[in-house]
């Protein structure tokens, strides 16, 4: 795993109403601090990547459909410098992944409907003086091939 980046497998509560799951408490052990919350949707087939932020943290969940979450640590000072790492989460495998600053991030929607994602980073969005540093998502010297692996 890459340095830094911690995932926290999130509980489901079902009931006769509905269900209900916790994401991100500010008693757990990786709450750091609140900046703000969004939720962000991505259509089938489509890829958001890649940015990485230099303050701020992602706590990232995906509460409708299934992505496949792609992280890159290009940190120089870094234990686990030039790995990547997927993580599959969703309806299927409900997780908040914690990406820390400086480690490039972004994902693509695998299930047939829309995927939503919620973040809670630390750091409210600055439109003036955006924390991010963004990258084609096929164009790049990050060595991931966003192509479907079937076999």
């Amino acid at each position: 795993m890459i340095a830094g980046v911690k995932i926290k497998k999130l509980k489901v509560m079902p009931d006769e109403r509905g269900h209900l799951m916790e994401m991100l408490r500010c008693d757990d052990d990786l709450f750091q601090k609140f900046g703000q919350i969004y939720m962000t949707t991505t259509y089938p087939g489509v890829v958001k990547a890649w940015h990485l932020h230099t303050r701020q943290t992602d706590n990232i969940v995906c509460v409708r459909g299934m992505i496949k979450l792609v992280l890159f640590d290009p940190r120089e000072d870094s234990p686990t410098h030039g790995e990547v790492e997927q993580i599959f989460l969703g309806i299927h495998n409900p997780l908040l992944v914690q990406v820390p600053p400086q480690v490039y991030h972004g994902w693509m929607c695998i299930s047939p409907e829309e995927a939503y994602m919620v973040n809670c980073p630390t750091e409210p969005y600055n439109p003036d003086e955006p924390d991010e540093v963004r990258l084609d998502p096929h164009v790049n010297s990050i060595p991931y091939d966003w192509s479907r692996k079937d076999g």
